[in-house]
C-alpha cells in the first residue's frame, strides 16, 4: 500500500509550517536520508530527510503553501511494484483523510517516532488487520485518534484505548493521557470532573472567548475603509513573535532596573586587545564585553540565573546567554552556552556565527531554544535607552543602549567628560526579588568598568 509523507514536527513547538521548496519531483527514486524537502518554521528553513525508500508517486502540497499543519499528507511514497494507480485505489491523499488525523501531535511528541510515514489512525488498522483483530473504536462507534507512542504504551500496559480520554487537539490520545491512565479505567463523567476540580473552579461560568481574528481585522478594515493601505499578510515568525509577546506581557510581572554605566576603560582595554587579534582576524565588540559580563554576573549571583517552570524555578549551572539578533520581519535570540568559561575572542566568533546564520535563516532549534538571561543591545542605533520585554521562560533580559560622552562627576568631586552607556534589567518578579536583581546588576557594571577581571 502506498505510504503518506506527512508534514514534519522539526521541533517540539512546531504545528504548522511552510514548505517551501521540494527537492524531488513526482518519479524520483529516494532512499533513506536523501532530502524531500525544504520546511520553513516560524524561526528557520530546515532540510527534510527521507525515512523510507521508494519512488515518489504523487506531490500533494505544492511549493510555497503556507499554514501546513503537522502531520498533514504532503506526498505519496511507492513501493517497488506499485503505480499511480495504487493511491487512488488506496484512498490516498489529503481529501480522504480525516481532518482530526492532520492534527498537531502533543509537544512532548512531536519528535516521536512513527510507523513509516502513515497517520497513526491506518497504523493502528494495519497492526490490527495482521493481528487479525478490528482497528480500535470509540465508545460511540467511532474511530479512536491516538499519537503511534500513545498506542504502543496502552498495548504493552493492556489498556483500552477506548476508555481512555485524550486530552491532545480534537480529544488525540497522546503519552501523558495513556501514562495517568489505569486499566479497567473509564473517563471521568462531566460530574466528576466538576467535583475534582479546584475549590472555586466547580461552579464558575464558562470565560468568554475572544473575538475570532478574522471578525477583528474586519472590524478594523472597516474603520480605514476610506483610507489607502496596504495589508501585509503575517508570516510564522510574526504570528509566533505576537504570540510570545502579548504572552509575556500578560502573564510575567516585569520591573525596571536602570543604572548608567562608564564604559572609558572598557572602550581602551578593548582597542589594546583588537590590536593584539588582529594578527588572528579576531574584533572584538563591546557587544561582546557585556555577553562575558553578564555570564560572570550570574555565576556570581546564581539565584538569578533560573528560569520560570510554571509550578516552580528552575536555577541553572552554567550561563546560557542569549543574544536578541535583528532579521528581516522579526528577531531570533541566539544562545551562547557556557559563556562563563569562554574566551572573550571564542564569544565573539560564535556570536558572528551565530547572527549570520540567524539572518539567513539557517538557525538549528537548539541554538535559539534555552538560556536564563538575554540581552538586547540598540545602541547601535542611537538609542539612549528602553526597556526590553522578557522572553520566557527567562528570568531577565538586559536592555543596552549607546554609549554618549556626558559630563559627570569623578570620585575626587570634579566634572569631567565620560562615555557612559544606560542599561535597564527587566526581570520577572515570580523568579528574581528586587533586591536580587539589584545585585545582578552590580556585578554585571562593576565587570565591565573594569574588564581586566574578565580574563581573570
Amino acid at each position: 500500500m502506498p505510504t503518506e509523507i506527512l508534514m514534519p514536527a522539526l521541533s517540539p513547538t512546531m504545528e504548522e509550517g511552510t514548505l517551501a521548496k521540494w527537492l524531488v519531483k513526482e518519479g524520483d527514486t529516494v532512499a533513506s536520508g536523501d532530502l524531500l524537502a525544504e520546511i520553513e518554521t516560524d524561526k528557520a528553513t530546515m532540510e527534510f530527510e527521507a525515512v523510507d525508500e521508494g519512488t515518489v508517486g504523487k506531490i500533494l502540497i505544492s511549493e510555497g503553501t503556507e499554514g501546513v499543519k503537522v502531520n498533514t499528507p504532503i506526498a505519496v511514497l511507492l513501493e517497488d511494484g506499485e503505480s499511480a494507480d495504487d493511491i487512488d485505489a488506496s484512498g490516498g491523499g489529503a481529501k480522504d483523510r480525516d481532518a482530526d488525523s492532520h492534527a498537531a501531535p502533543h509537544p512532548e511528541e512531536a519528535t516521536a517516532p512513527a510507523k513509516g510515514y502513515g497517520d497513526d489512525g491506518k497504523a493502528a488498522q494495519a497492526d490490527a488487520a495482521a493481528q487479525g483483530t478490528p482497528a480500535p473504536q470509540a465508545r460511540d462507534g467511532g474511530r479512536i485518534f491516538a499519537s503511534p507512542l500513545a498506542r504502543r504504551i496502552a498495548k504493552d500496559r493492556g489498556l483500552d484505548l477506548s476508555q481512555i480520554e485524550g486530552s491532545g487537539p480534537n480529544g488525540r490520545i497522546v503519552k501523558a493521557d495513556v501514562e495517568n491512565a489505569q486499566p479497567g479505567q473509564k473517563p471521568a463523567s462531566a460530574t466528576e470532573k466538576a467535583a475534582q476540580a479546584p475549590a472555586g473552579e466547580a461552579g464558575k461560568a464558562p470565560v468568554a472567548e475572544p473575538a475570532a481574528p478574522g471578525v477583528q481585522a474586519e472590524q478594523i478594515r472597516k474603520m480605514y475603509a476610506d483610507r489607502e493601505f496596504e495589508e501585509v499578510k503575517l508570516d510564522g515568525m510574526r504570528r509566533t513573535i505576537a504570540a510570545r509577546l502579548t504572552e509575556a506581557k500578560q502573564t510575567i510581572p516585569h520591573f525596571y532596573l536602570r543604572r548608567d554605566i562608564k564604559l572609558d576603560a572598557l572602550l581602551k582595554f578593548r582597542s589594546q586587545l583588537n590590536k593584539q587579534l588582529e594578527s588572528r582576524g579576531v574584533k572584538l565588540s563591546v557587544n561582546d564585553f557585556i555577553i562575558k559580563a553578564s555570564a560572570l554576573a550570574l555565576q556570581a549571583v546564581s539565584d538569578a540565573n533560573a528560569v520560570w517552570a510554571g509550578d516552580r524555578v528552575l536555577k541553572l549551572k552554567p550561563s546560557d546567554v542569549a543574544v536578541a539578533v535583528a532579521i528581516e520581519g522579526g528577531l531570533f535570540t541566539p544562545v551562547l552556552r557556557d559563556a562563563e568559561s569562554r574566551t572573550l575572542s571564542s564569544l565573539s566568533a560564535q556570536m558572528k556565527d551565530l547572527a549570520k546564520r540567524a539572518r539567513e535563516r539557517k538557525l538549528a532549534p537548539h541554538e535559539y531554544q534555552g538560556g536564563s538571561f538575554a540581552i538586547s543591545n540598540l545602541g547601535m542605533f542611537g538609542i539612549d535607552n528602553f526597556d526590553a520585554v522578557i522572553n520566557p521562560p527567562h528570568g531577565a533580559i538586559l536592555a543596552v543602549g549607546a554609549g554618549v560622552k556626558k559630563p559627570v562627576v569623578n570620585d575626587a568631586g570634579e566634572v569631567e567628560v565620560a562615555t557612559v552607556m544606560s542599561v535597564t534589567l527587566s526581570v520577572d518578579h515570580r523568579v528574581i526579588d528586587g533586591a536580587l536583581g539589584a545585585e545582578l546588576l552590580k556585578h554585571i557594571a562593576e565587570a565591565l568598568e573594569n574588564p581586566m577581571v574578565m580574563l581573570a
